[in-house]
């Protein structure tokens, strides 16, 4: 690009490239993106921003070009690259002079220096920071403060390099020009201070600026440039003078007072000055053992003493409760169980500690800490007085806890809490009784937020009754907020890990009682919610405990979910609600059923709107209706018109529809069967087509049930599904779970509908064009070579028992796959038999010969009603009601009336030796 008549072209293209008419600016933009990678470009740039009697905005443009330029072309290896000749030329004329009149292009030539001082500093560029450290000597107090900006965010972004070879650099440079930095830090803050005690706060300010930009400087060098900074006095040295600084700027602030021009700097500069000490403490733990008790006697002393009355601000006591609770919780200041294995500064710093953090020190903070910090503005008590449920809901939220002064103060106390319990715990125990009604109910709210927040660090279960009193008398607090907030504690306790229903059990009545009194009282939806959820975590955790109690609560839940009409969310949380309730009350729920039932109708029903919001909750609630059902009902059966919609979706939630499927089965099979088996097999086909496997083994469970509960009924209505599964036995399915899955359904039709297999035998093989004894073949030797495919040992005695249910056989076909019958069943002798140690014979550890109620705990969930019809379906099935070890003997001793002694013999030949050993062994005493 020709520099002479380039400039020109380049300036009218930028100039109409900030118009505000697109027809103007698009063909512009498009003109300068072409010019990008002509050379000569960035140094047209770079005489259009540096004249300062050019249209700002045309400047500003240019400057922008010219930093995405660094970052698309600078470096060598980038497309276009910039010659080394070019931005040799470049890096001189950057560096130039540094009188940028415009604060913002100062700014962004700042940035852009960065960027290639990133790149080539020092290597390409060694002149940069010397020229910086001059420029920044100079008398003229723009281009001071033009040099110290660049001197900053050059420093600022060698420091964020992470390579070793990089550190090593910073490393250098900062050791290089430490000193330098430290004395212009000290002179421009005390020119600062001696301006701002003479009043001339015009000085002060532009002062105050290049004290802040040396400090960033500092700041950075201090934390990146120095690999053990403990050795180094100057760098100790600075940081120990930070403390005096602080002090003296905060005066400041009292000096000065909030209407001040410099108000706004100072605060600034204090944050920065905190900064710089945890950044140091992040970075450099051990480093800052020598600074511990200076930073906790500074802070708490500004927090918690008169000393900082008056001068402290919010950001200010952010950070300081930060310090403080970084140092308590830093675990390199912990020493290891055994004190033998820490390190020295371990235990030096624990000892640093444990000295400063007195029974008095800790009473002090925690007691301030409630009752000051803890406390709310004028703003929040009107809410609270006026609205005190959308108070009690948005004090749930928060923001992050290192930035706003609330979530910061309950963090700090509870970590303070969390390393320093046993001196704290009977403390808060007294301030919890010792309040009066009205003035101290900001107390009692606190309090009870801290027993919550105790009760997940760490809390003697012998204490809980004691607990279970507090709660109860304050859920009868006058105040709506201290209710509803003790609710939130209540539910924190219940749904802890050390949670005993018996220690409970004396409040439930009444806890539970208050509890409904409150879900009435509120009115906001989202309080309603919160409340309701606390209701499902008491009737989840107590369990059948609850049925004397839910009468009221079964009366109300109707009335709430016609008022919730138009708030699907609180209705997602009745949901939640009836859950629990169904799985509390068993059998009993049936009582329910004309509220229950139109509630499942509508959530499931994907025709209807508000299924986007209840569909999931819907469903759940469904299938425990089903699991606690005591016989079926015309209205319980007719909901499941719901499920041909619901498959199609084949949504997240197809898994829990093939559990309800499962649940409709094992409740009435025959009554199901009849009147949705088609549709579903249809459905099924269809998923079929296009699924996983995993979905693919989820639909066979489901046949593999119903031929459970009704071999003859279940075999004929999804006859249409069993022809792909008696190919992929024969076919030797490769997935190992499906594989496990089509012998387990062919197993129950050979077993227990022996007439069903023969029809389907005769199919596969008329539409294979093999003779059926071929096919039989085929079938048996790939169930023998793919039973390790089996892991479930109930399947696994279910195939011996469904091939040994071929014999006694006079056919070749089977006679010719005897011995993998009997390696079948040897194998699942072994999985099912035990050995009885005191007769020394074996039995059969999956028998069941009757059913009885298991008895429970307190803790222990009773067995839903679907649990005890599996048990009693159990009694029947094969696999718990006959001894395999007797229908081993009895299918070998009718295989021998049938052939007679010799070709028994024979046939048993043809079996390997350690086989016929070890099945001896299991049929003797028979």
């Amino acid at each position: 690009m020709d520099m002479d008549g380039a400039s020109s072209v380049v300036l009218q293209a930028l100039t109409q490239a900030t118009s505000q008419d697109t027809a103007v600016l698009k063909p512009a933009e498009e003109q300068l993106r072409q010019w990008e990678t002509q050379p000569g470009f960035y140094s047209v740039l770079l005489n259009i921003f540096n004249n300062h009697m050019l249209d700002v905005n045309v400047r500003w443009l240019a400057v922008l070009y010219f930093k995405n330029g660094i970052d698309r072309y600078w470096r060598r290896v980038a497309p276009h690259a910039l010659s080394e000749e070019e931005k040799t030329s470049l890096r001189a004329g950057l560096i130039t002079n540094f009188n940028e009149p415009v604060n913002q292009i100062a700014t962004q030539i700042a940035v852009l220096i960065a960027k290639v001082a990133r790149l080539d500093c020092p290597r390409q560029w060694p002149e940069l920071i010397p020229i910086l450290l001059e420029s920044v000597k100079g008398q003229d107090g723009l281009q001071q403060h033009r040099a110290l900006l660049t001197f900053y965010h050059v420093t600022k972004t060698l420091a964020s390099k992470r390579l070793a070879q990089d550190r090593r650099l910073f490393q250098d440079l900062a050791s290089g020009i430490y000193s330098f930095a430290c004395s212009l830090w000290s002179h421009h803050t005390d020119c600062f201070l001696q301006q701002i005690y003479a009043r001339d706060e015009a000085g002060a300010l532009g002062s105050l600026e290049r004290t802040l930009l040396s400090l960033k400087v500092l700041r950075k060098l201090t934390v990146f440039g120095f690999q053990e900074p403990q050795q180094n006095m100057e760098v100790m040295g600075f940081l120990n003078a930070v403390f005096e600084r602080l002090k003296q700027f905060l005066e400041c602030c009292r000096q000065v007072g909030p209407d001040s021009t410099c108000r706004e700097k100072l605060e600034k500069i204090i944050i920065l000055y905190t900064k710089v000490l945890l950044d140091f403490l992040e970075y450099h733990p051990c480093a800052f053992i020598p600074l511990i008790q200076r930073s906790l006697e500074f802070a708490v002393s500004y927090l918690f003493t008169p000393a900082g009355e008056g001068v402290t601000f919010e950001r200010f006591i952010v950070q300081c409760m930060n310090l403080i609770k970084i140092i308590v919780k830093n675990d390199a200041y912990k020493p290891c169980k055994n004190l033998e294995d820490s390190k020295p500064e371990s235990l030096e710093a624990h000892k640093i500690k444990t000295a400063f953090f007195t029974h008095p020190t800790l009473t002090e903070i925690g007691r301030r800490l409630v009752s000051h910090y803890f406390l709310l503005t004028e703003e929040e008590l009107a809410m609270w007085e006026e609205d005190p449920e959308s108070f009690a809901v948005e004090e749930t939220g928060g923001d992050s806890w290192k930035y706003s002064l609330r979530p910061c103060t309950e963090v700090l106390f509870l970590d303070i809490f969390h390393n320093y319990n046993q001196t704290l715990i009977l403390k808060i125990a007294s301030w919890g009784a010792q309040f009066g009604p009205h003035r101290y109910k900001l107390i009692r709210r606190r309090v009870i937020w801290l027993i919550g927040q105790w009760i997940s660090v760490k809390f003697k279960s012998d204490l809980r009754p004691l607990l279970y009193e507090v709660i109860l008398s304050l859920m009868q607090d006058p105040d709506l907020v201290v209710r509803i907030e003790t609710a939130t504690t209540l539910k924190l306790t219940v749904d802890d890990f050390e949670f005993r229903t018996e220690q409970f059990l004396p409040y439930l009545e009444s806890i539970f009682g208050l509890l409904f009194q409150l879900l009435q009282q509120v009115t906001e939806c989202d309080t309603k919610m919160q409340v309701l959820h606390v209701i499902s975590c008491v009737i989840e955790r107590v369990n059948i405990q609850i049925r004397p109690y839910v009468g009221c609560l079964v009366q109300y839940l109707p009335l709430l979910w016609k008022q919730s009409e138009d708030h699907n969310m609180l209705r997602c949380a009745i949901l939640t609600t009836l859950i629990h309730l169904v799985q509390g009350l068993g059998a009993e729920s049936k009582n329910l059923y004309p509220f229950l039932l139109p509630v499942i109708q509508l959530s499931t029903d994907v025709s209807q709107p508000p299924h986007v919001y209840l569909l999931e909750d819907g469903l759940e609630l469904w299938l425990v209706t089903l699991e606690n059902s005591p016989a079926i009902t015309p209205e319980l059966l007719r909901i499941f018109q719901n499920m041909s919609a619901l498959l199609e979706l084949s949504s997240e939630n197809l898994r829990t529809c093939f559990q309800i499927v499962n649940a409709y089965l094992y409740l009435s099979a025959t009554d199901f069967l009849q009147n949705y088996a088609e549709s579903l097999c249809r459905a099924f086909c269809s998923l079929l087509k296009d699924i996983t496997n995993e979905g693919q083994v989820q639909v066979l469970k489901v046949v593999e049930i119903a031929l459970k509960v009704s071999p003859i009924l279940g075999a004929h209505m999804f006859q249409p599904l069993l022809p792909p599964v008696f190919r992929g036995i024969v076919d030797g399915e490769r997935y190992p779970v499906v594989m496990s899955t089509y012998l387990g359904i062919m197993g129950r039709i050979l077993l227990q509908n022996s007439s069903f297999f023969s029809s389907l035998l005769t199919q596969m093989a008329s539409e294979c064009s093999q003779k059926m004894d071929q096919l039989l073949g085929s079938v048996i030797e790939m169930w023998v070579d793919r039973m390790d495919n089996i892991t479930q040992p109930e399947r696994r005695k279910l195939s011996s028992l469904a091939l040994l249910s071929l014999l006694p056989s006079d056919n070749s076909v089977i006679q010719d796959k005897f011995c993998g019958i009997i390696n079948i069943s040897v194998e699942a002798l072994h999985d099912v038999m035990t050995e009885d140690s005191e007769t020394g014979t074996f039995k059969d550890c999956m028998l069941m010969s009757h059913f009885e109620e298991p008895k429970l705990s307190d803790d222990e969930e009773p067995p839903t009603e679907q649990d005890k019809r599996k048990k009693l379906l159990a009694l029947e099935d094969p696999v718990h009601s006959v001894s395999l070890q007797q229908f081993v003997y009895e299918k070998l001793k009718a295989q021998q009336a049938m052939m007679g002694d010799q070709g028994f013999g024979v046939l048993m030949e043809t079996v390997d030796t350690e086989l016929v050993r070890q099945l001896q062994e299991f049929l003797q005493g028979l």
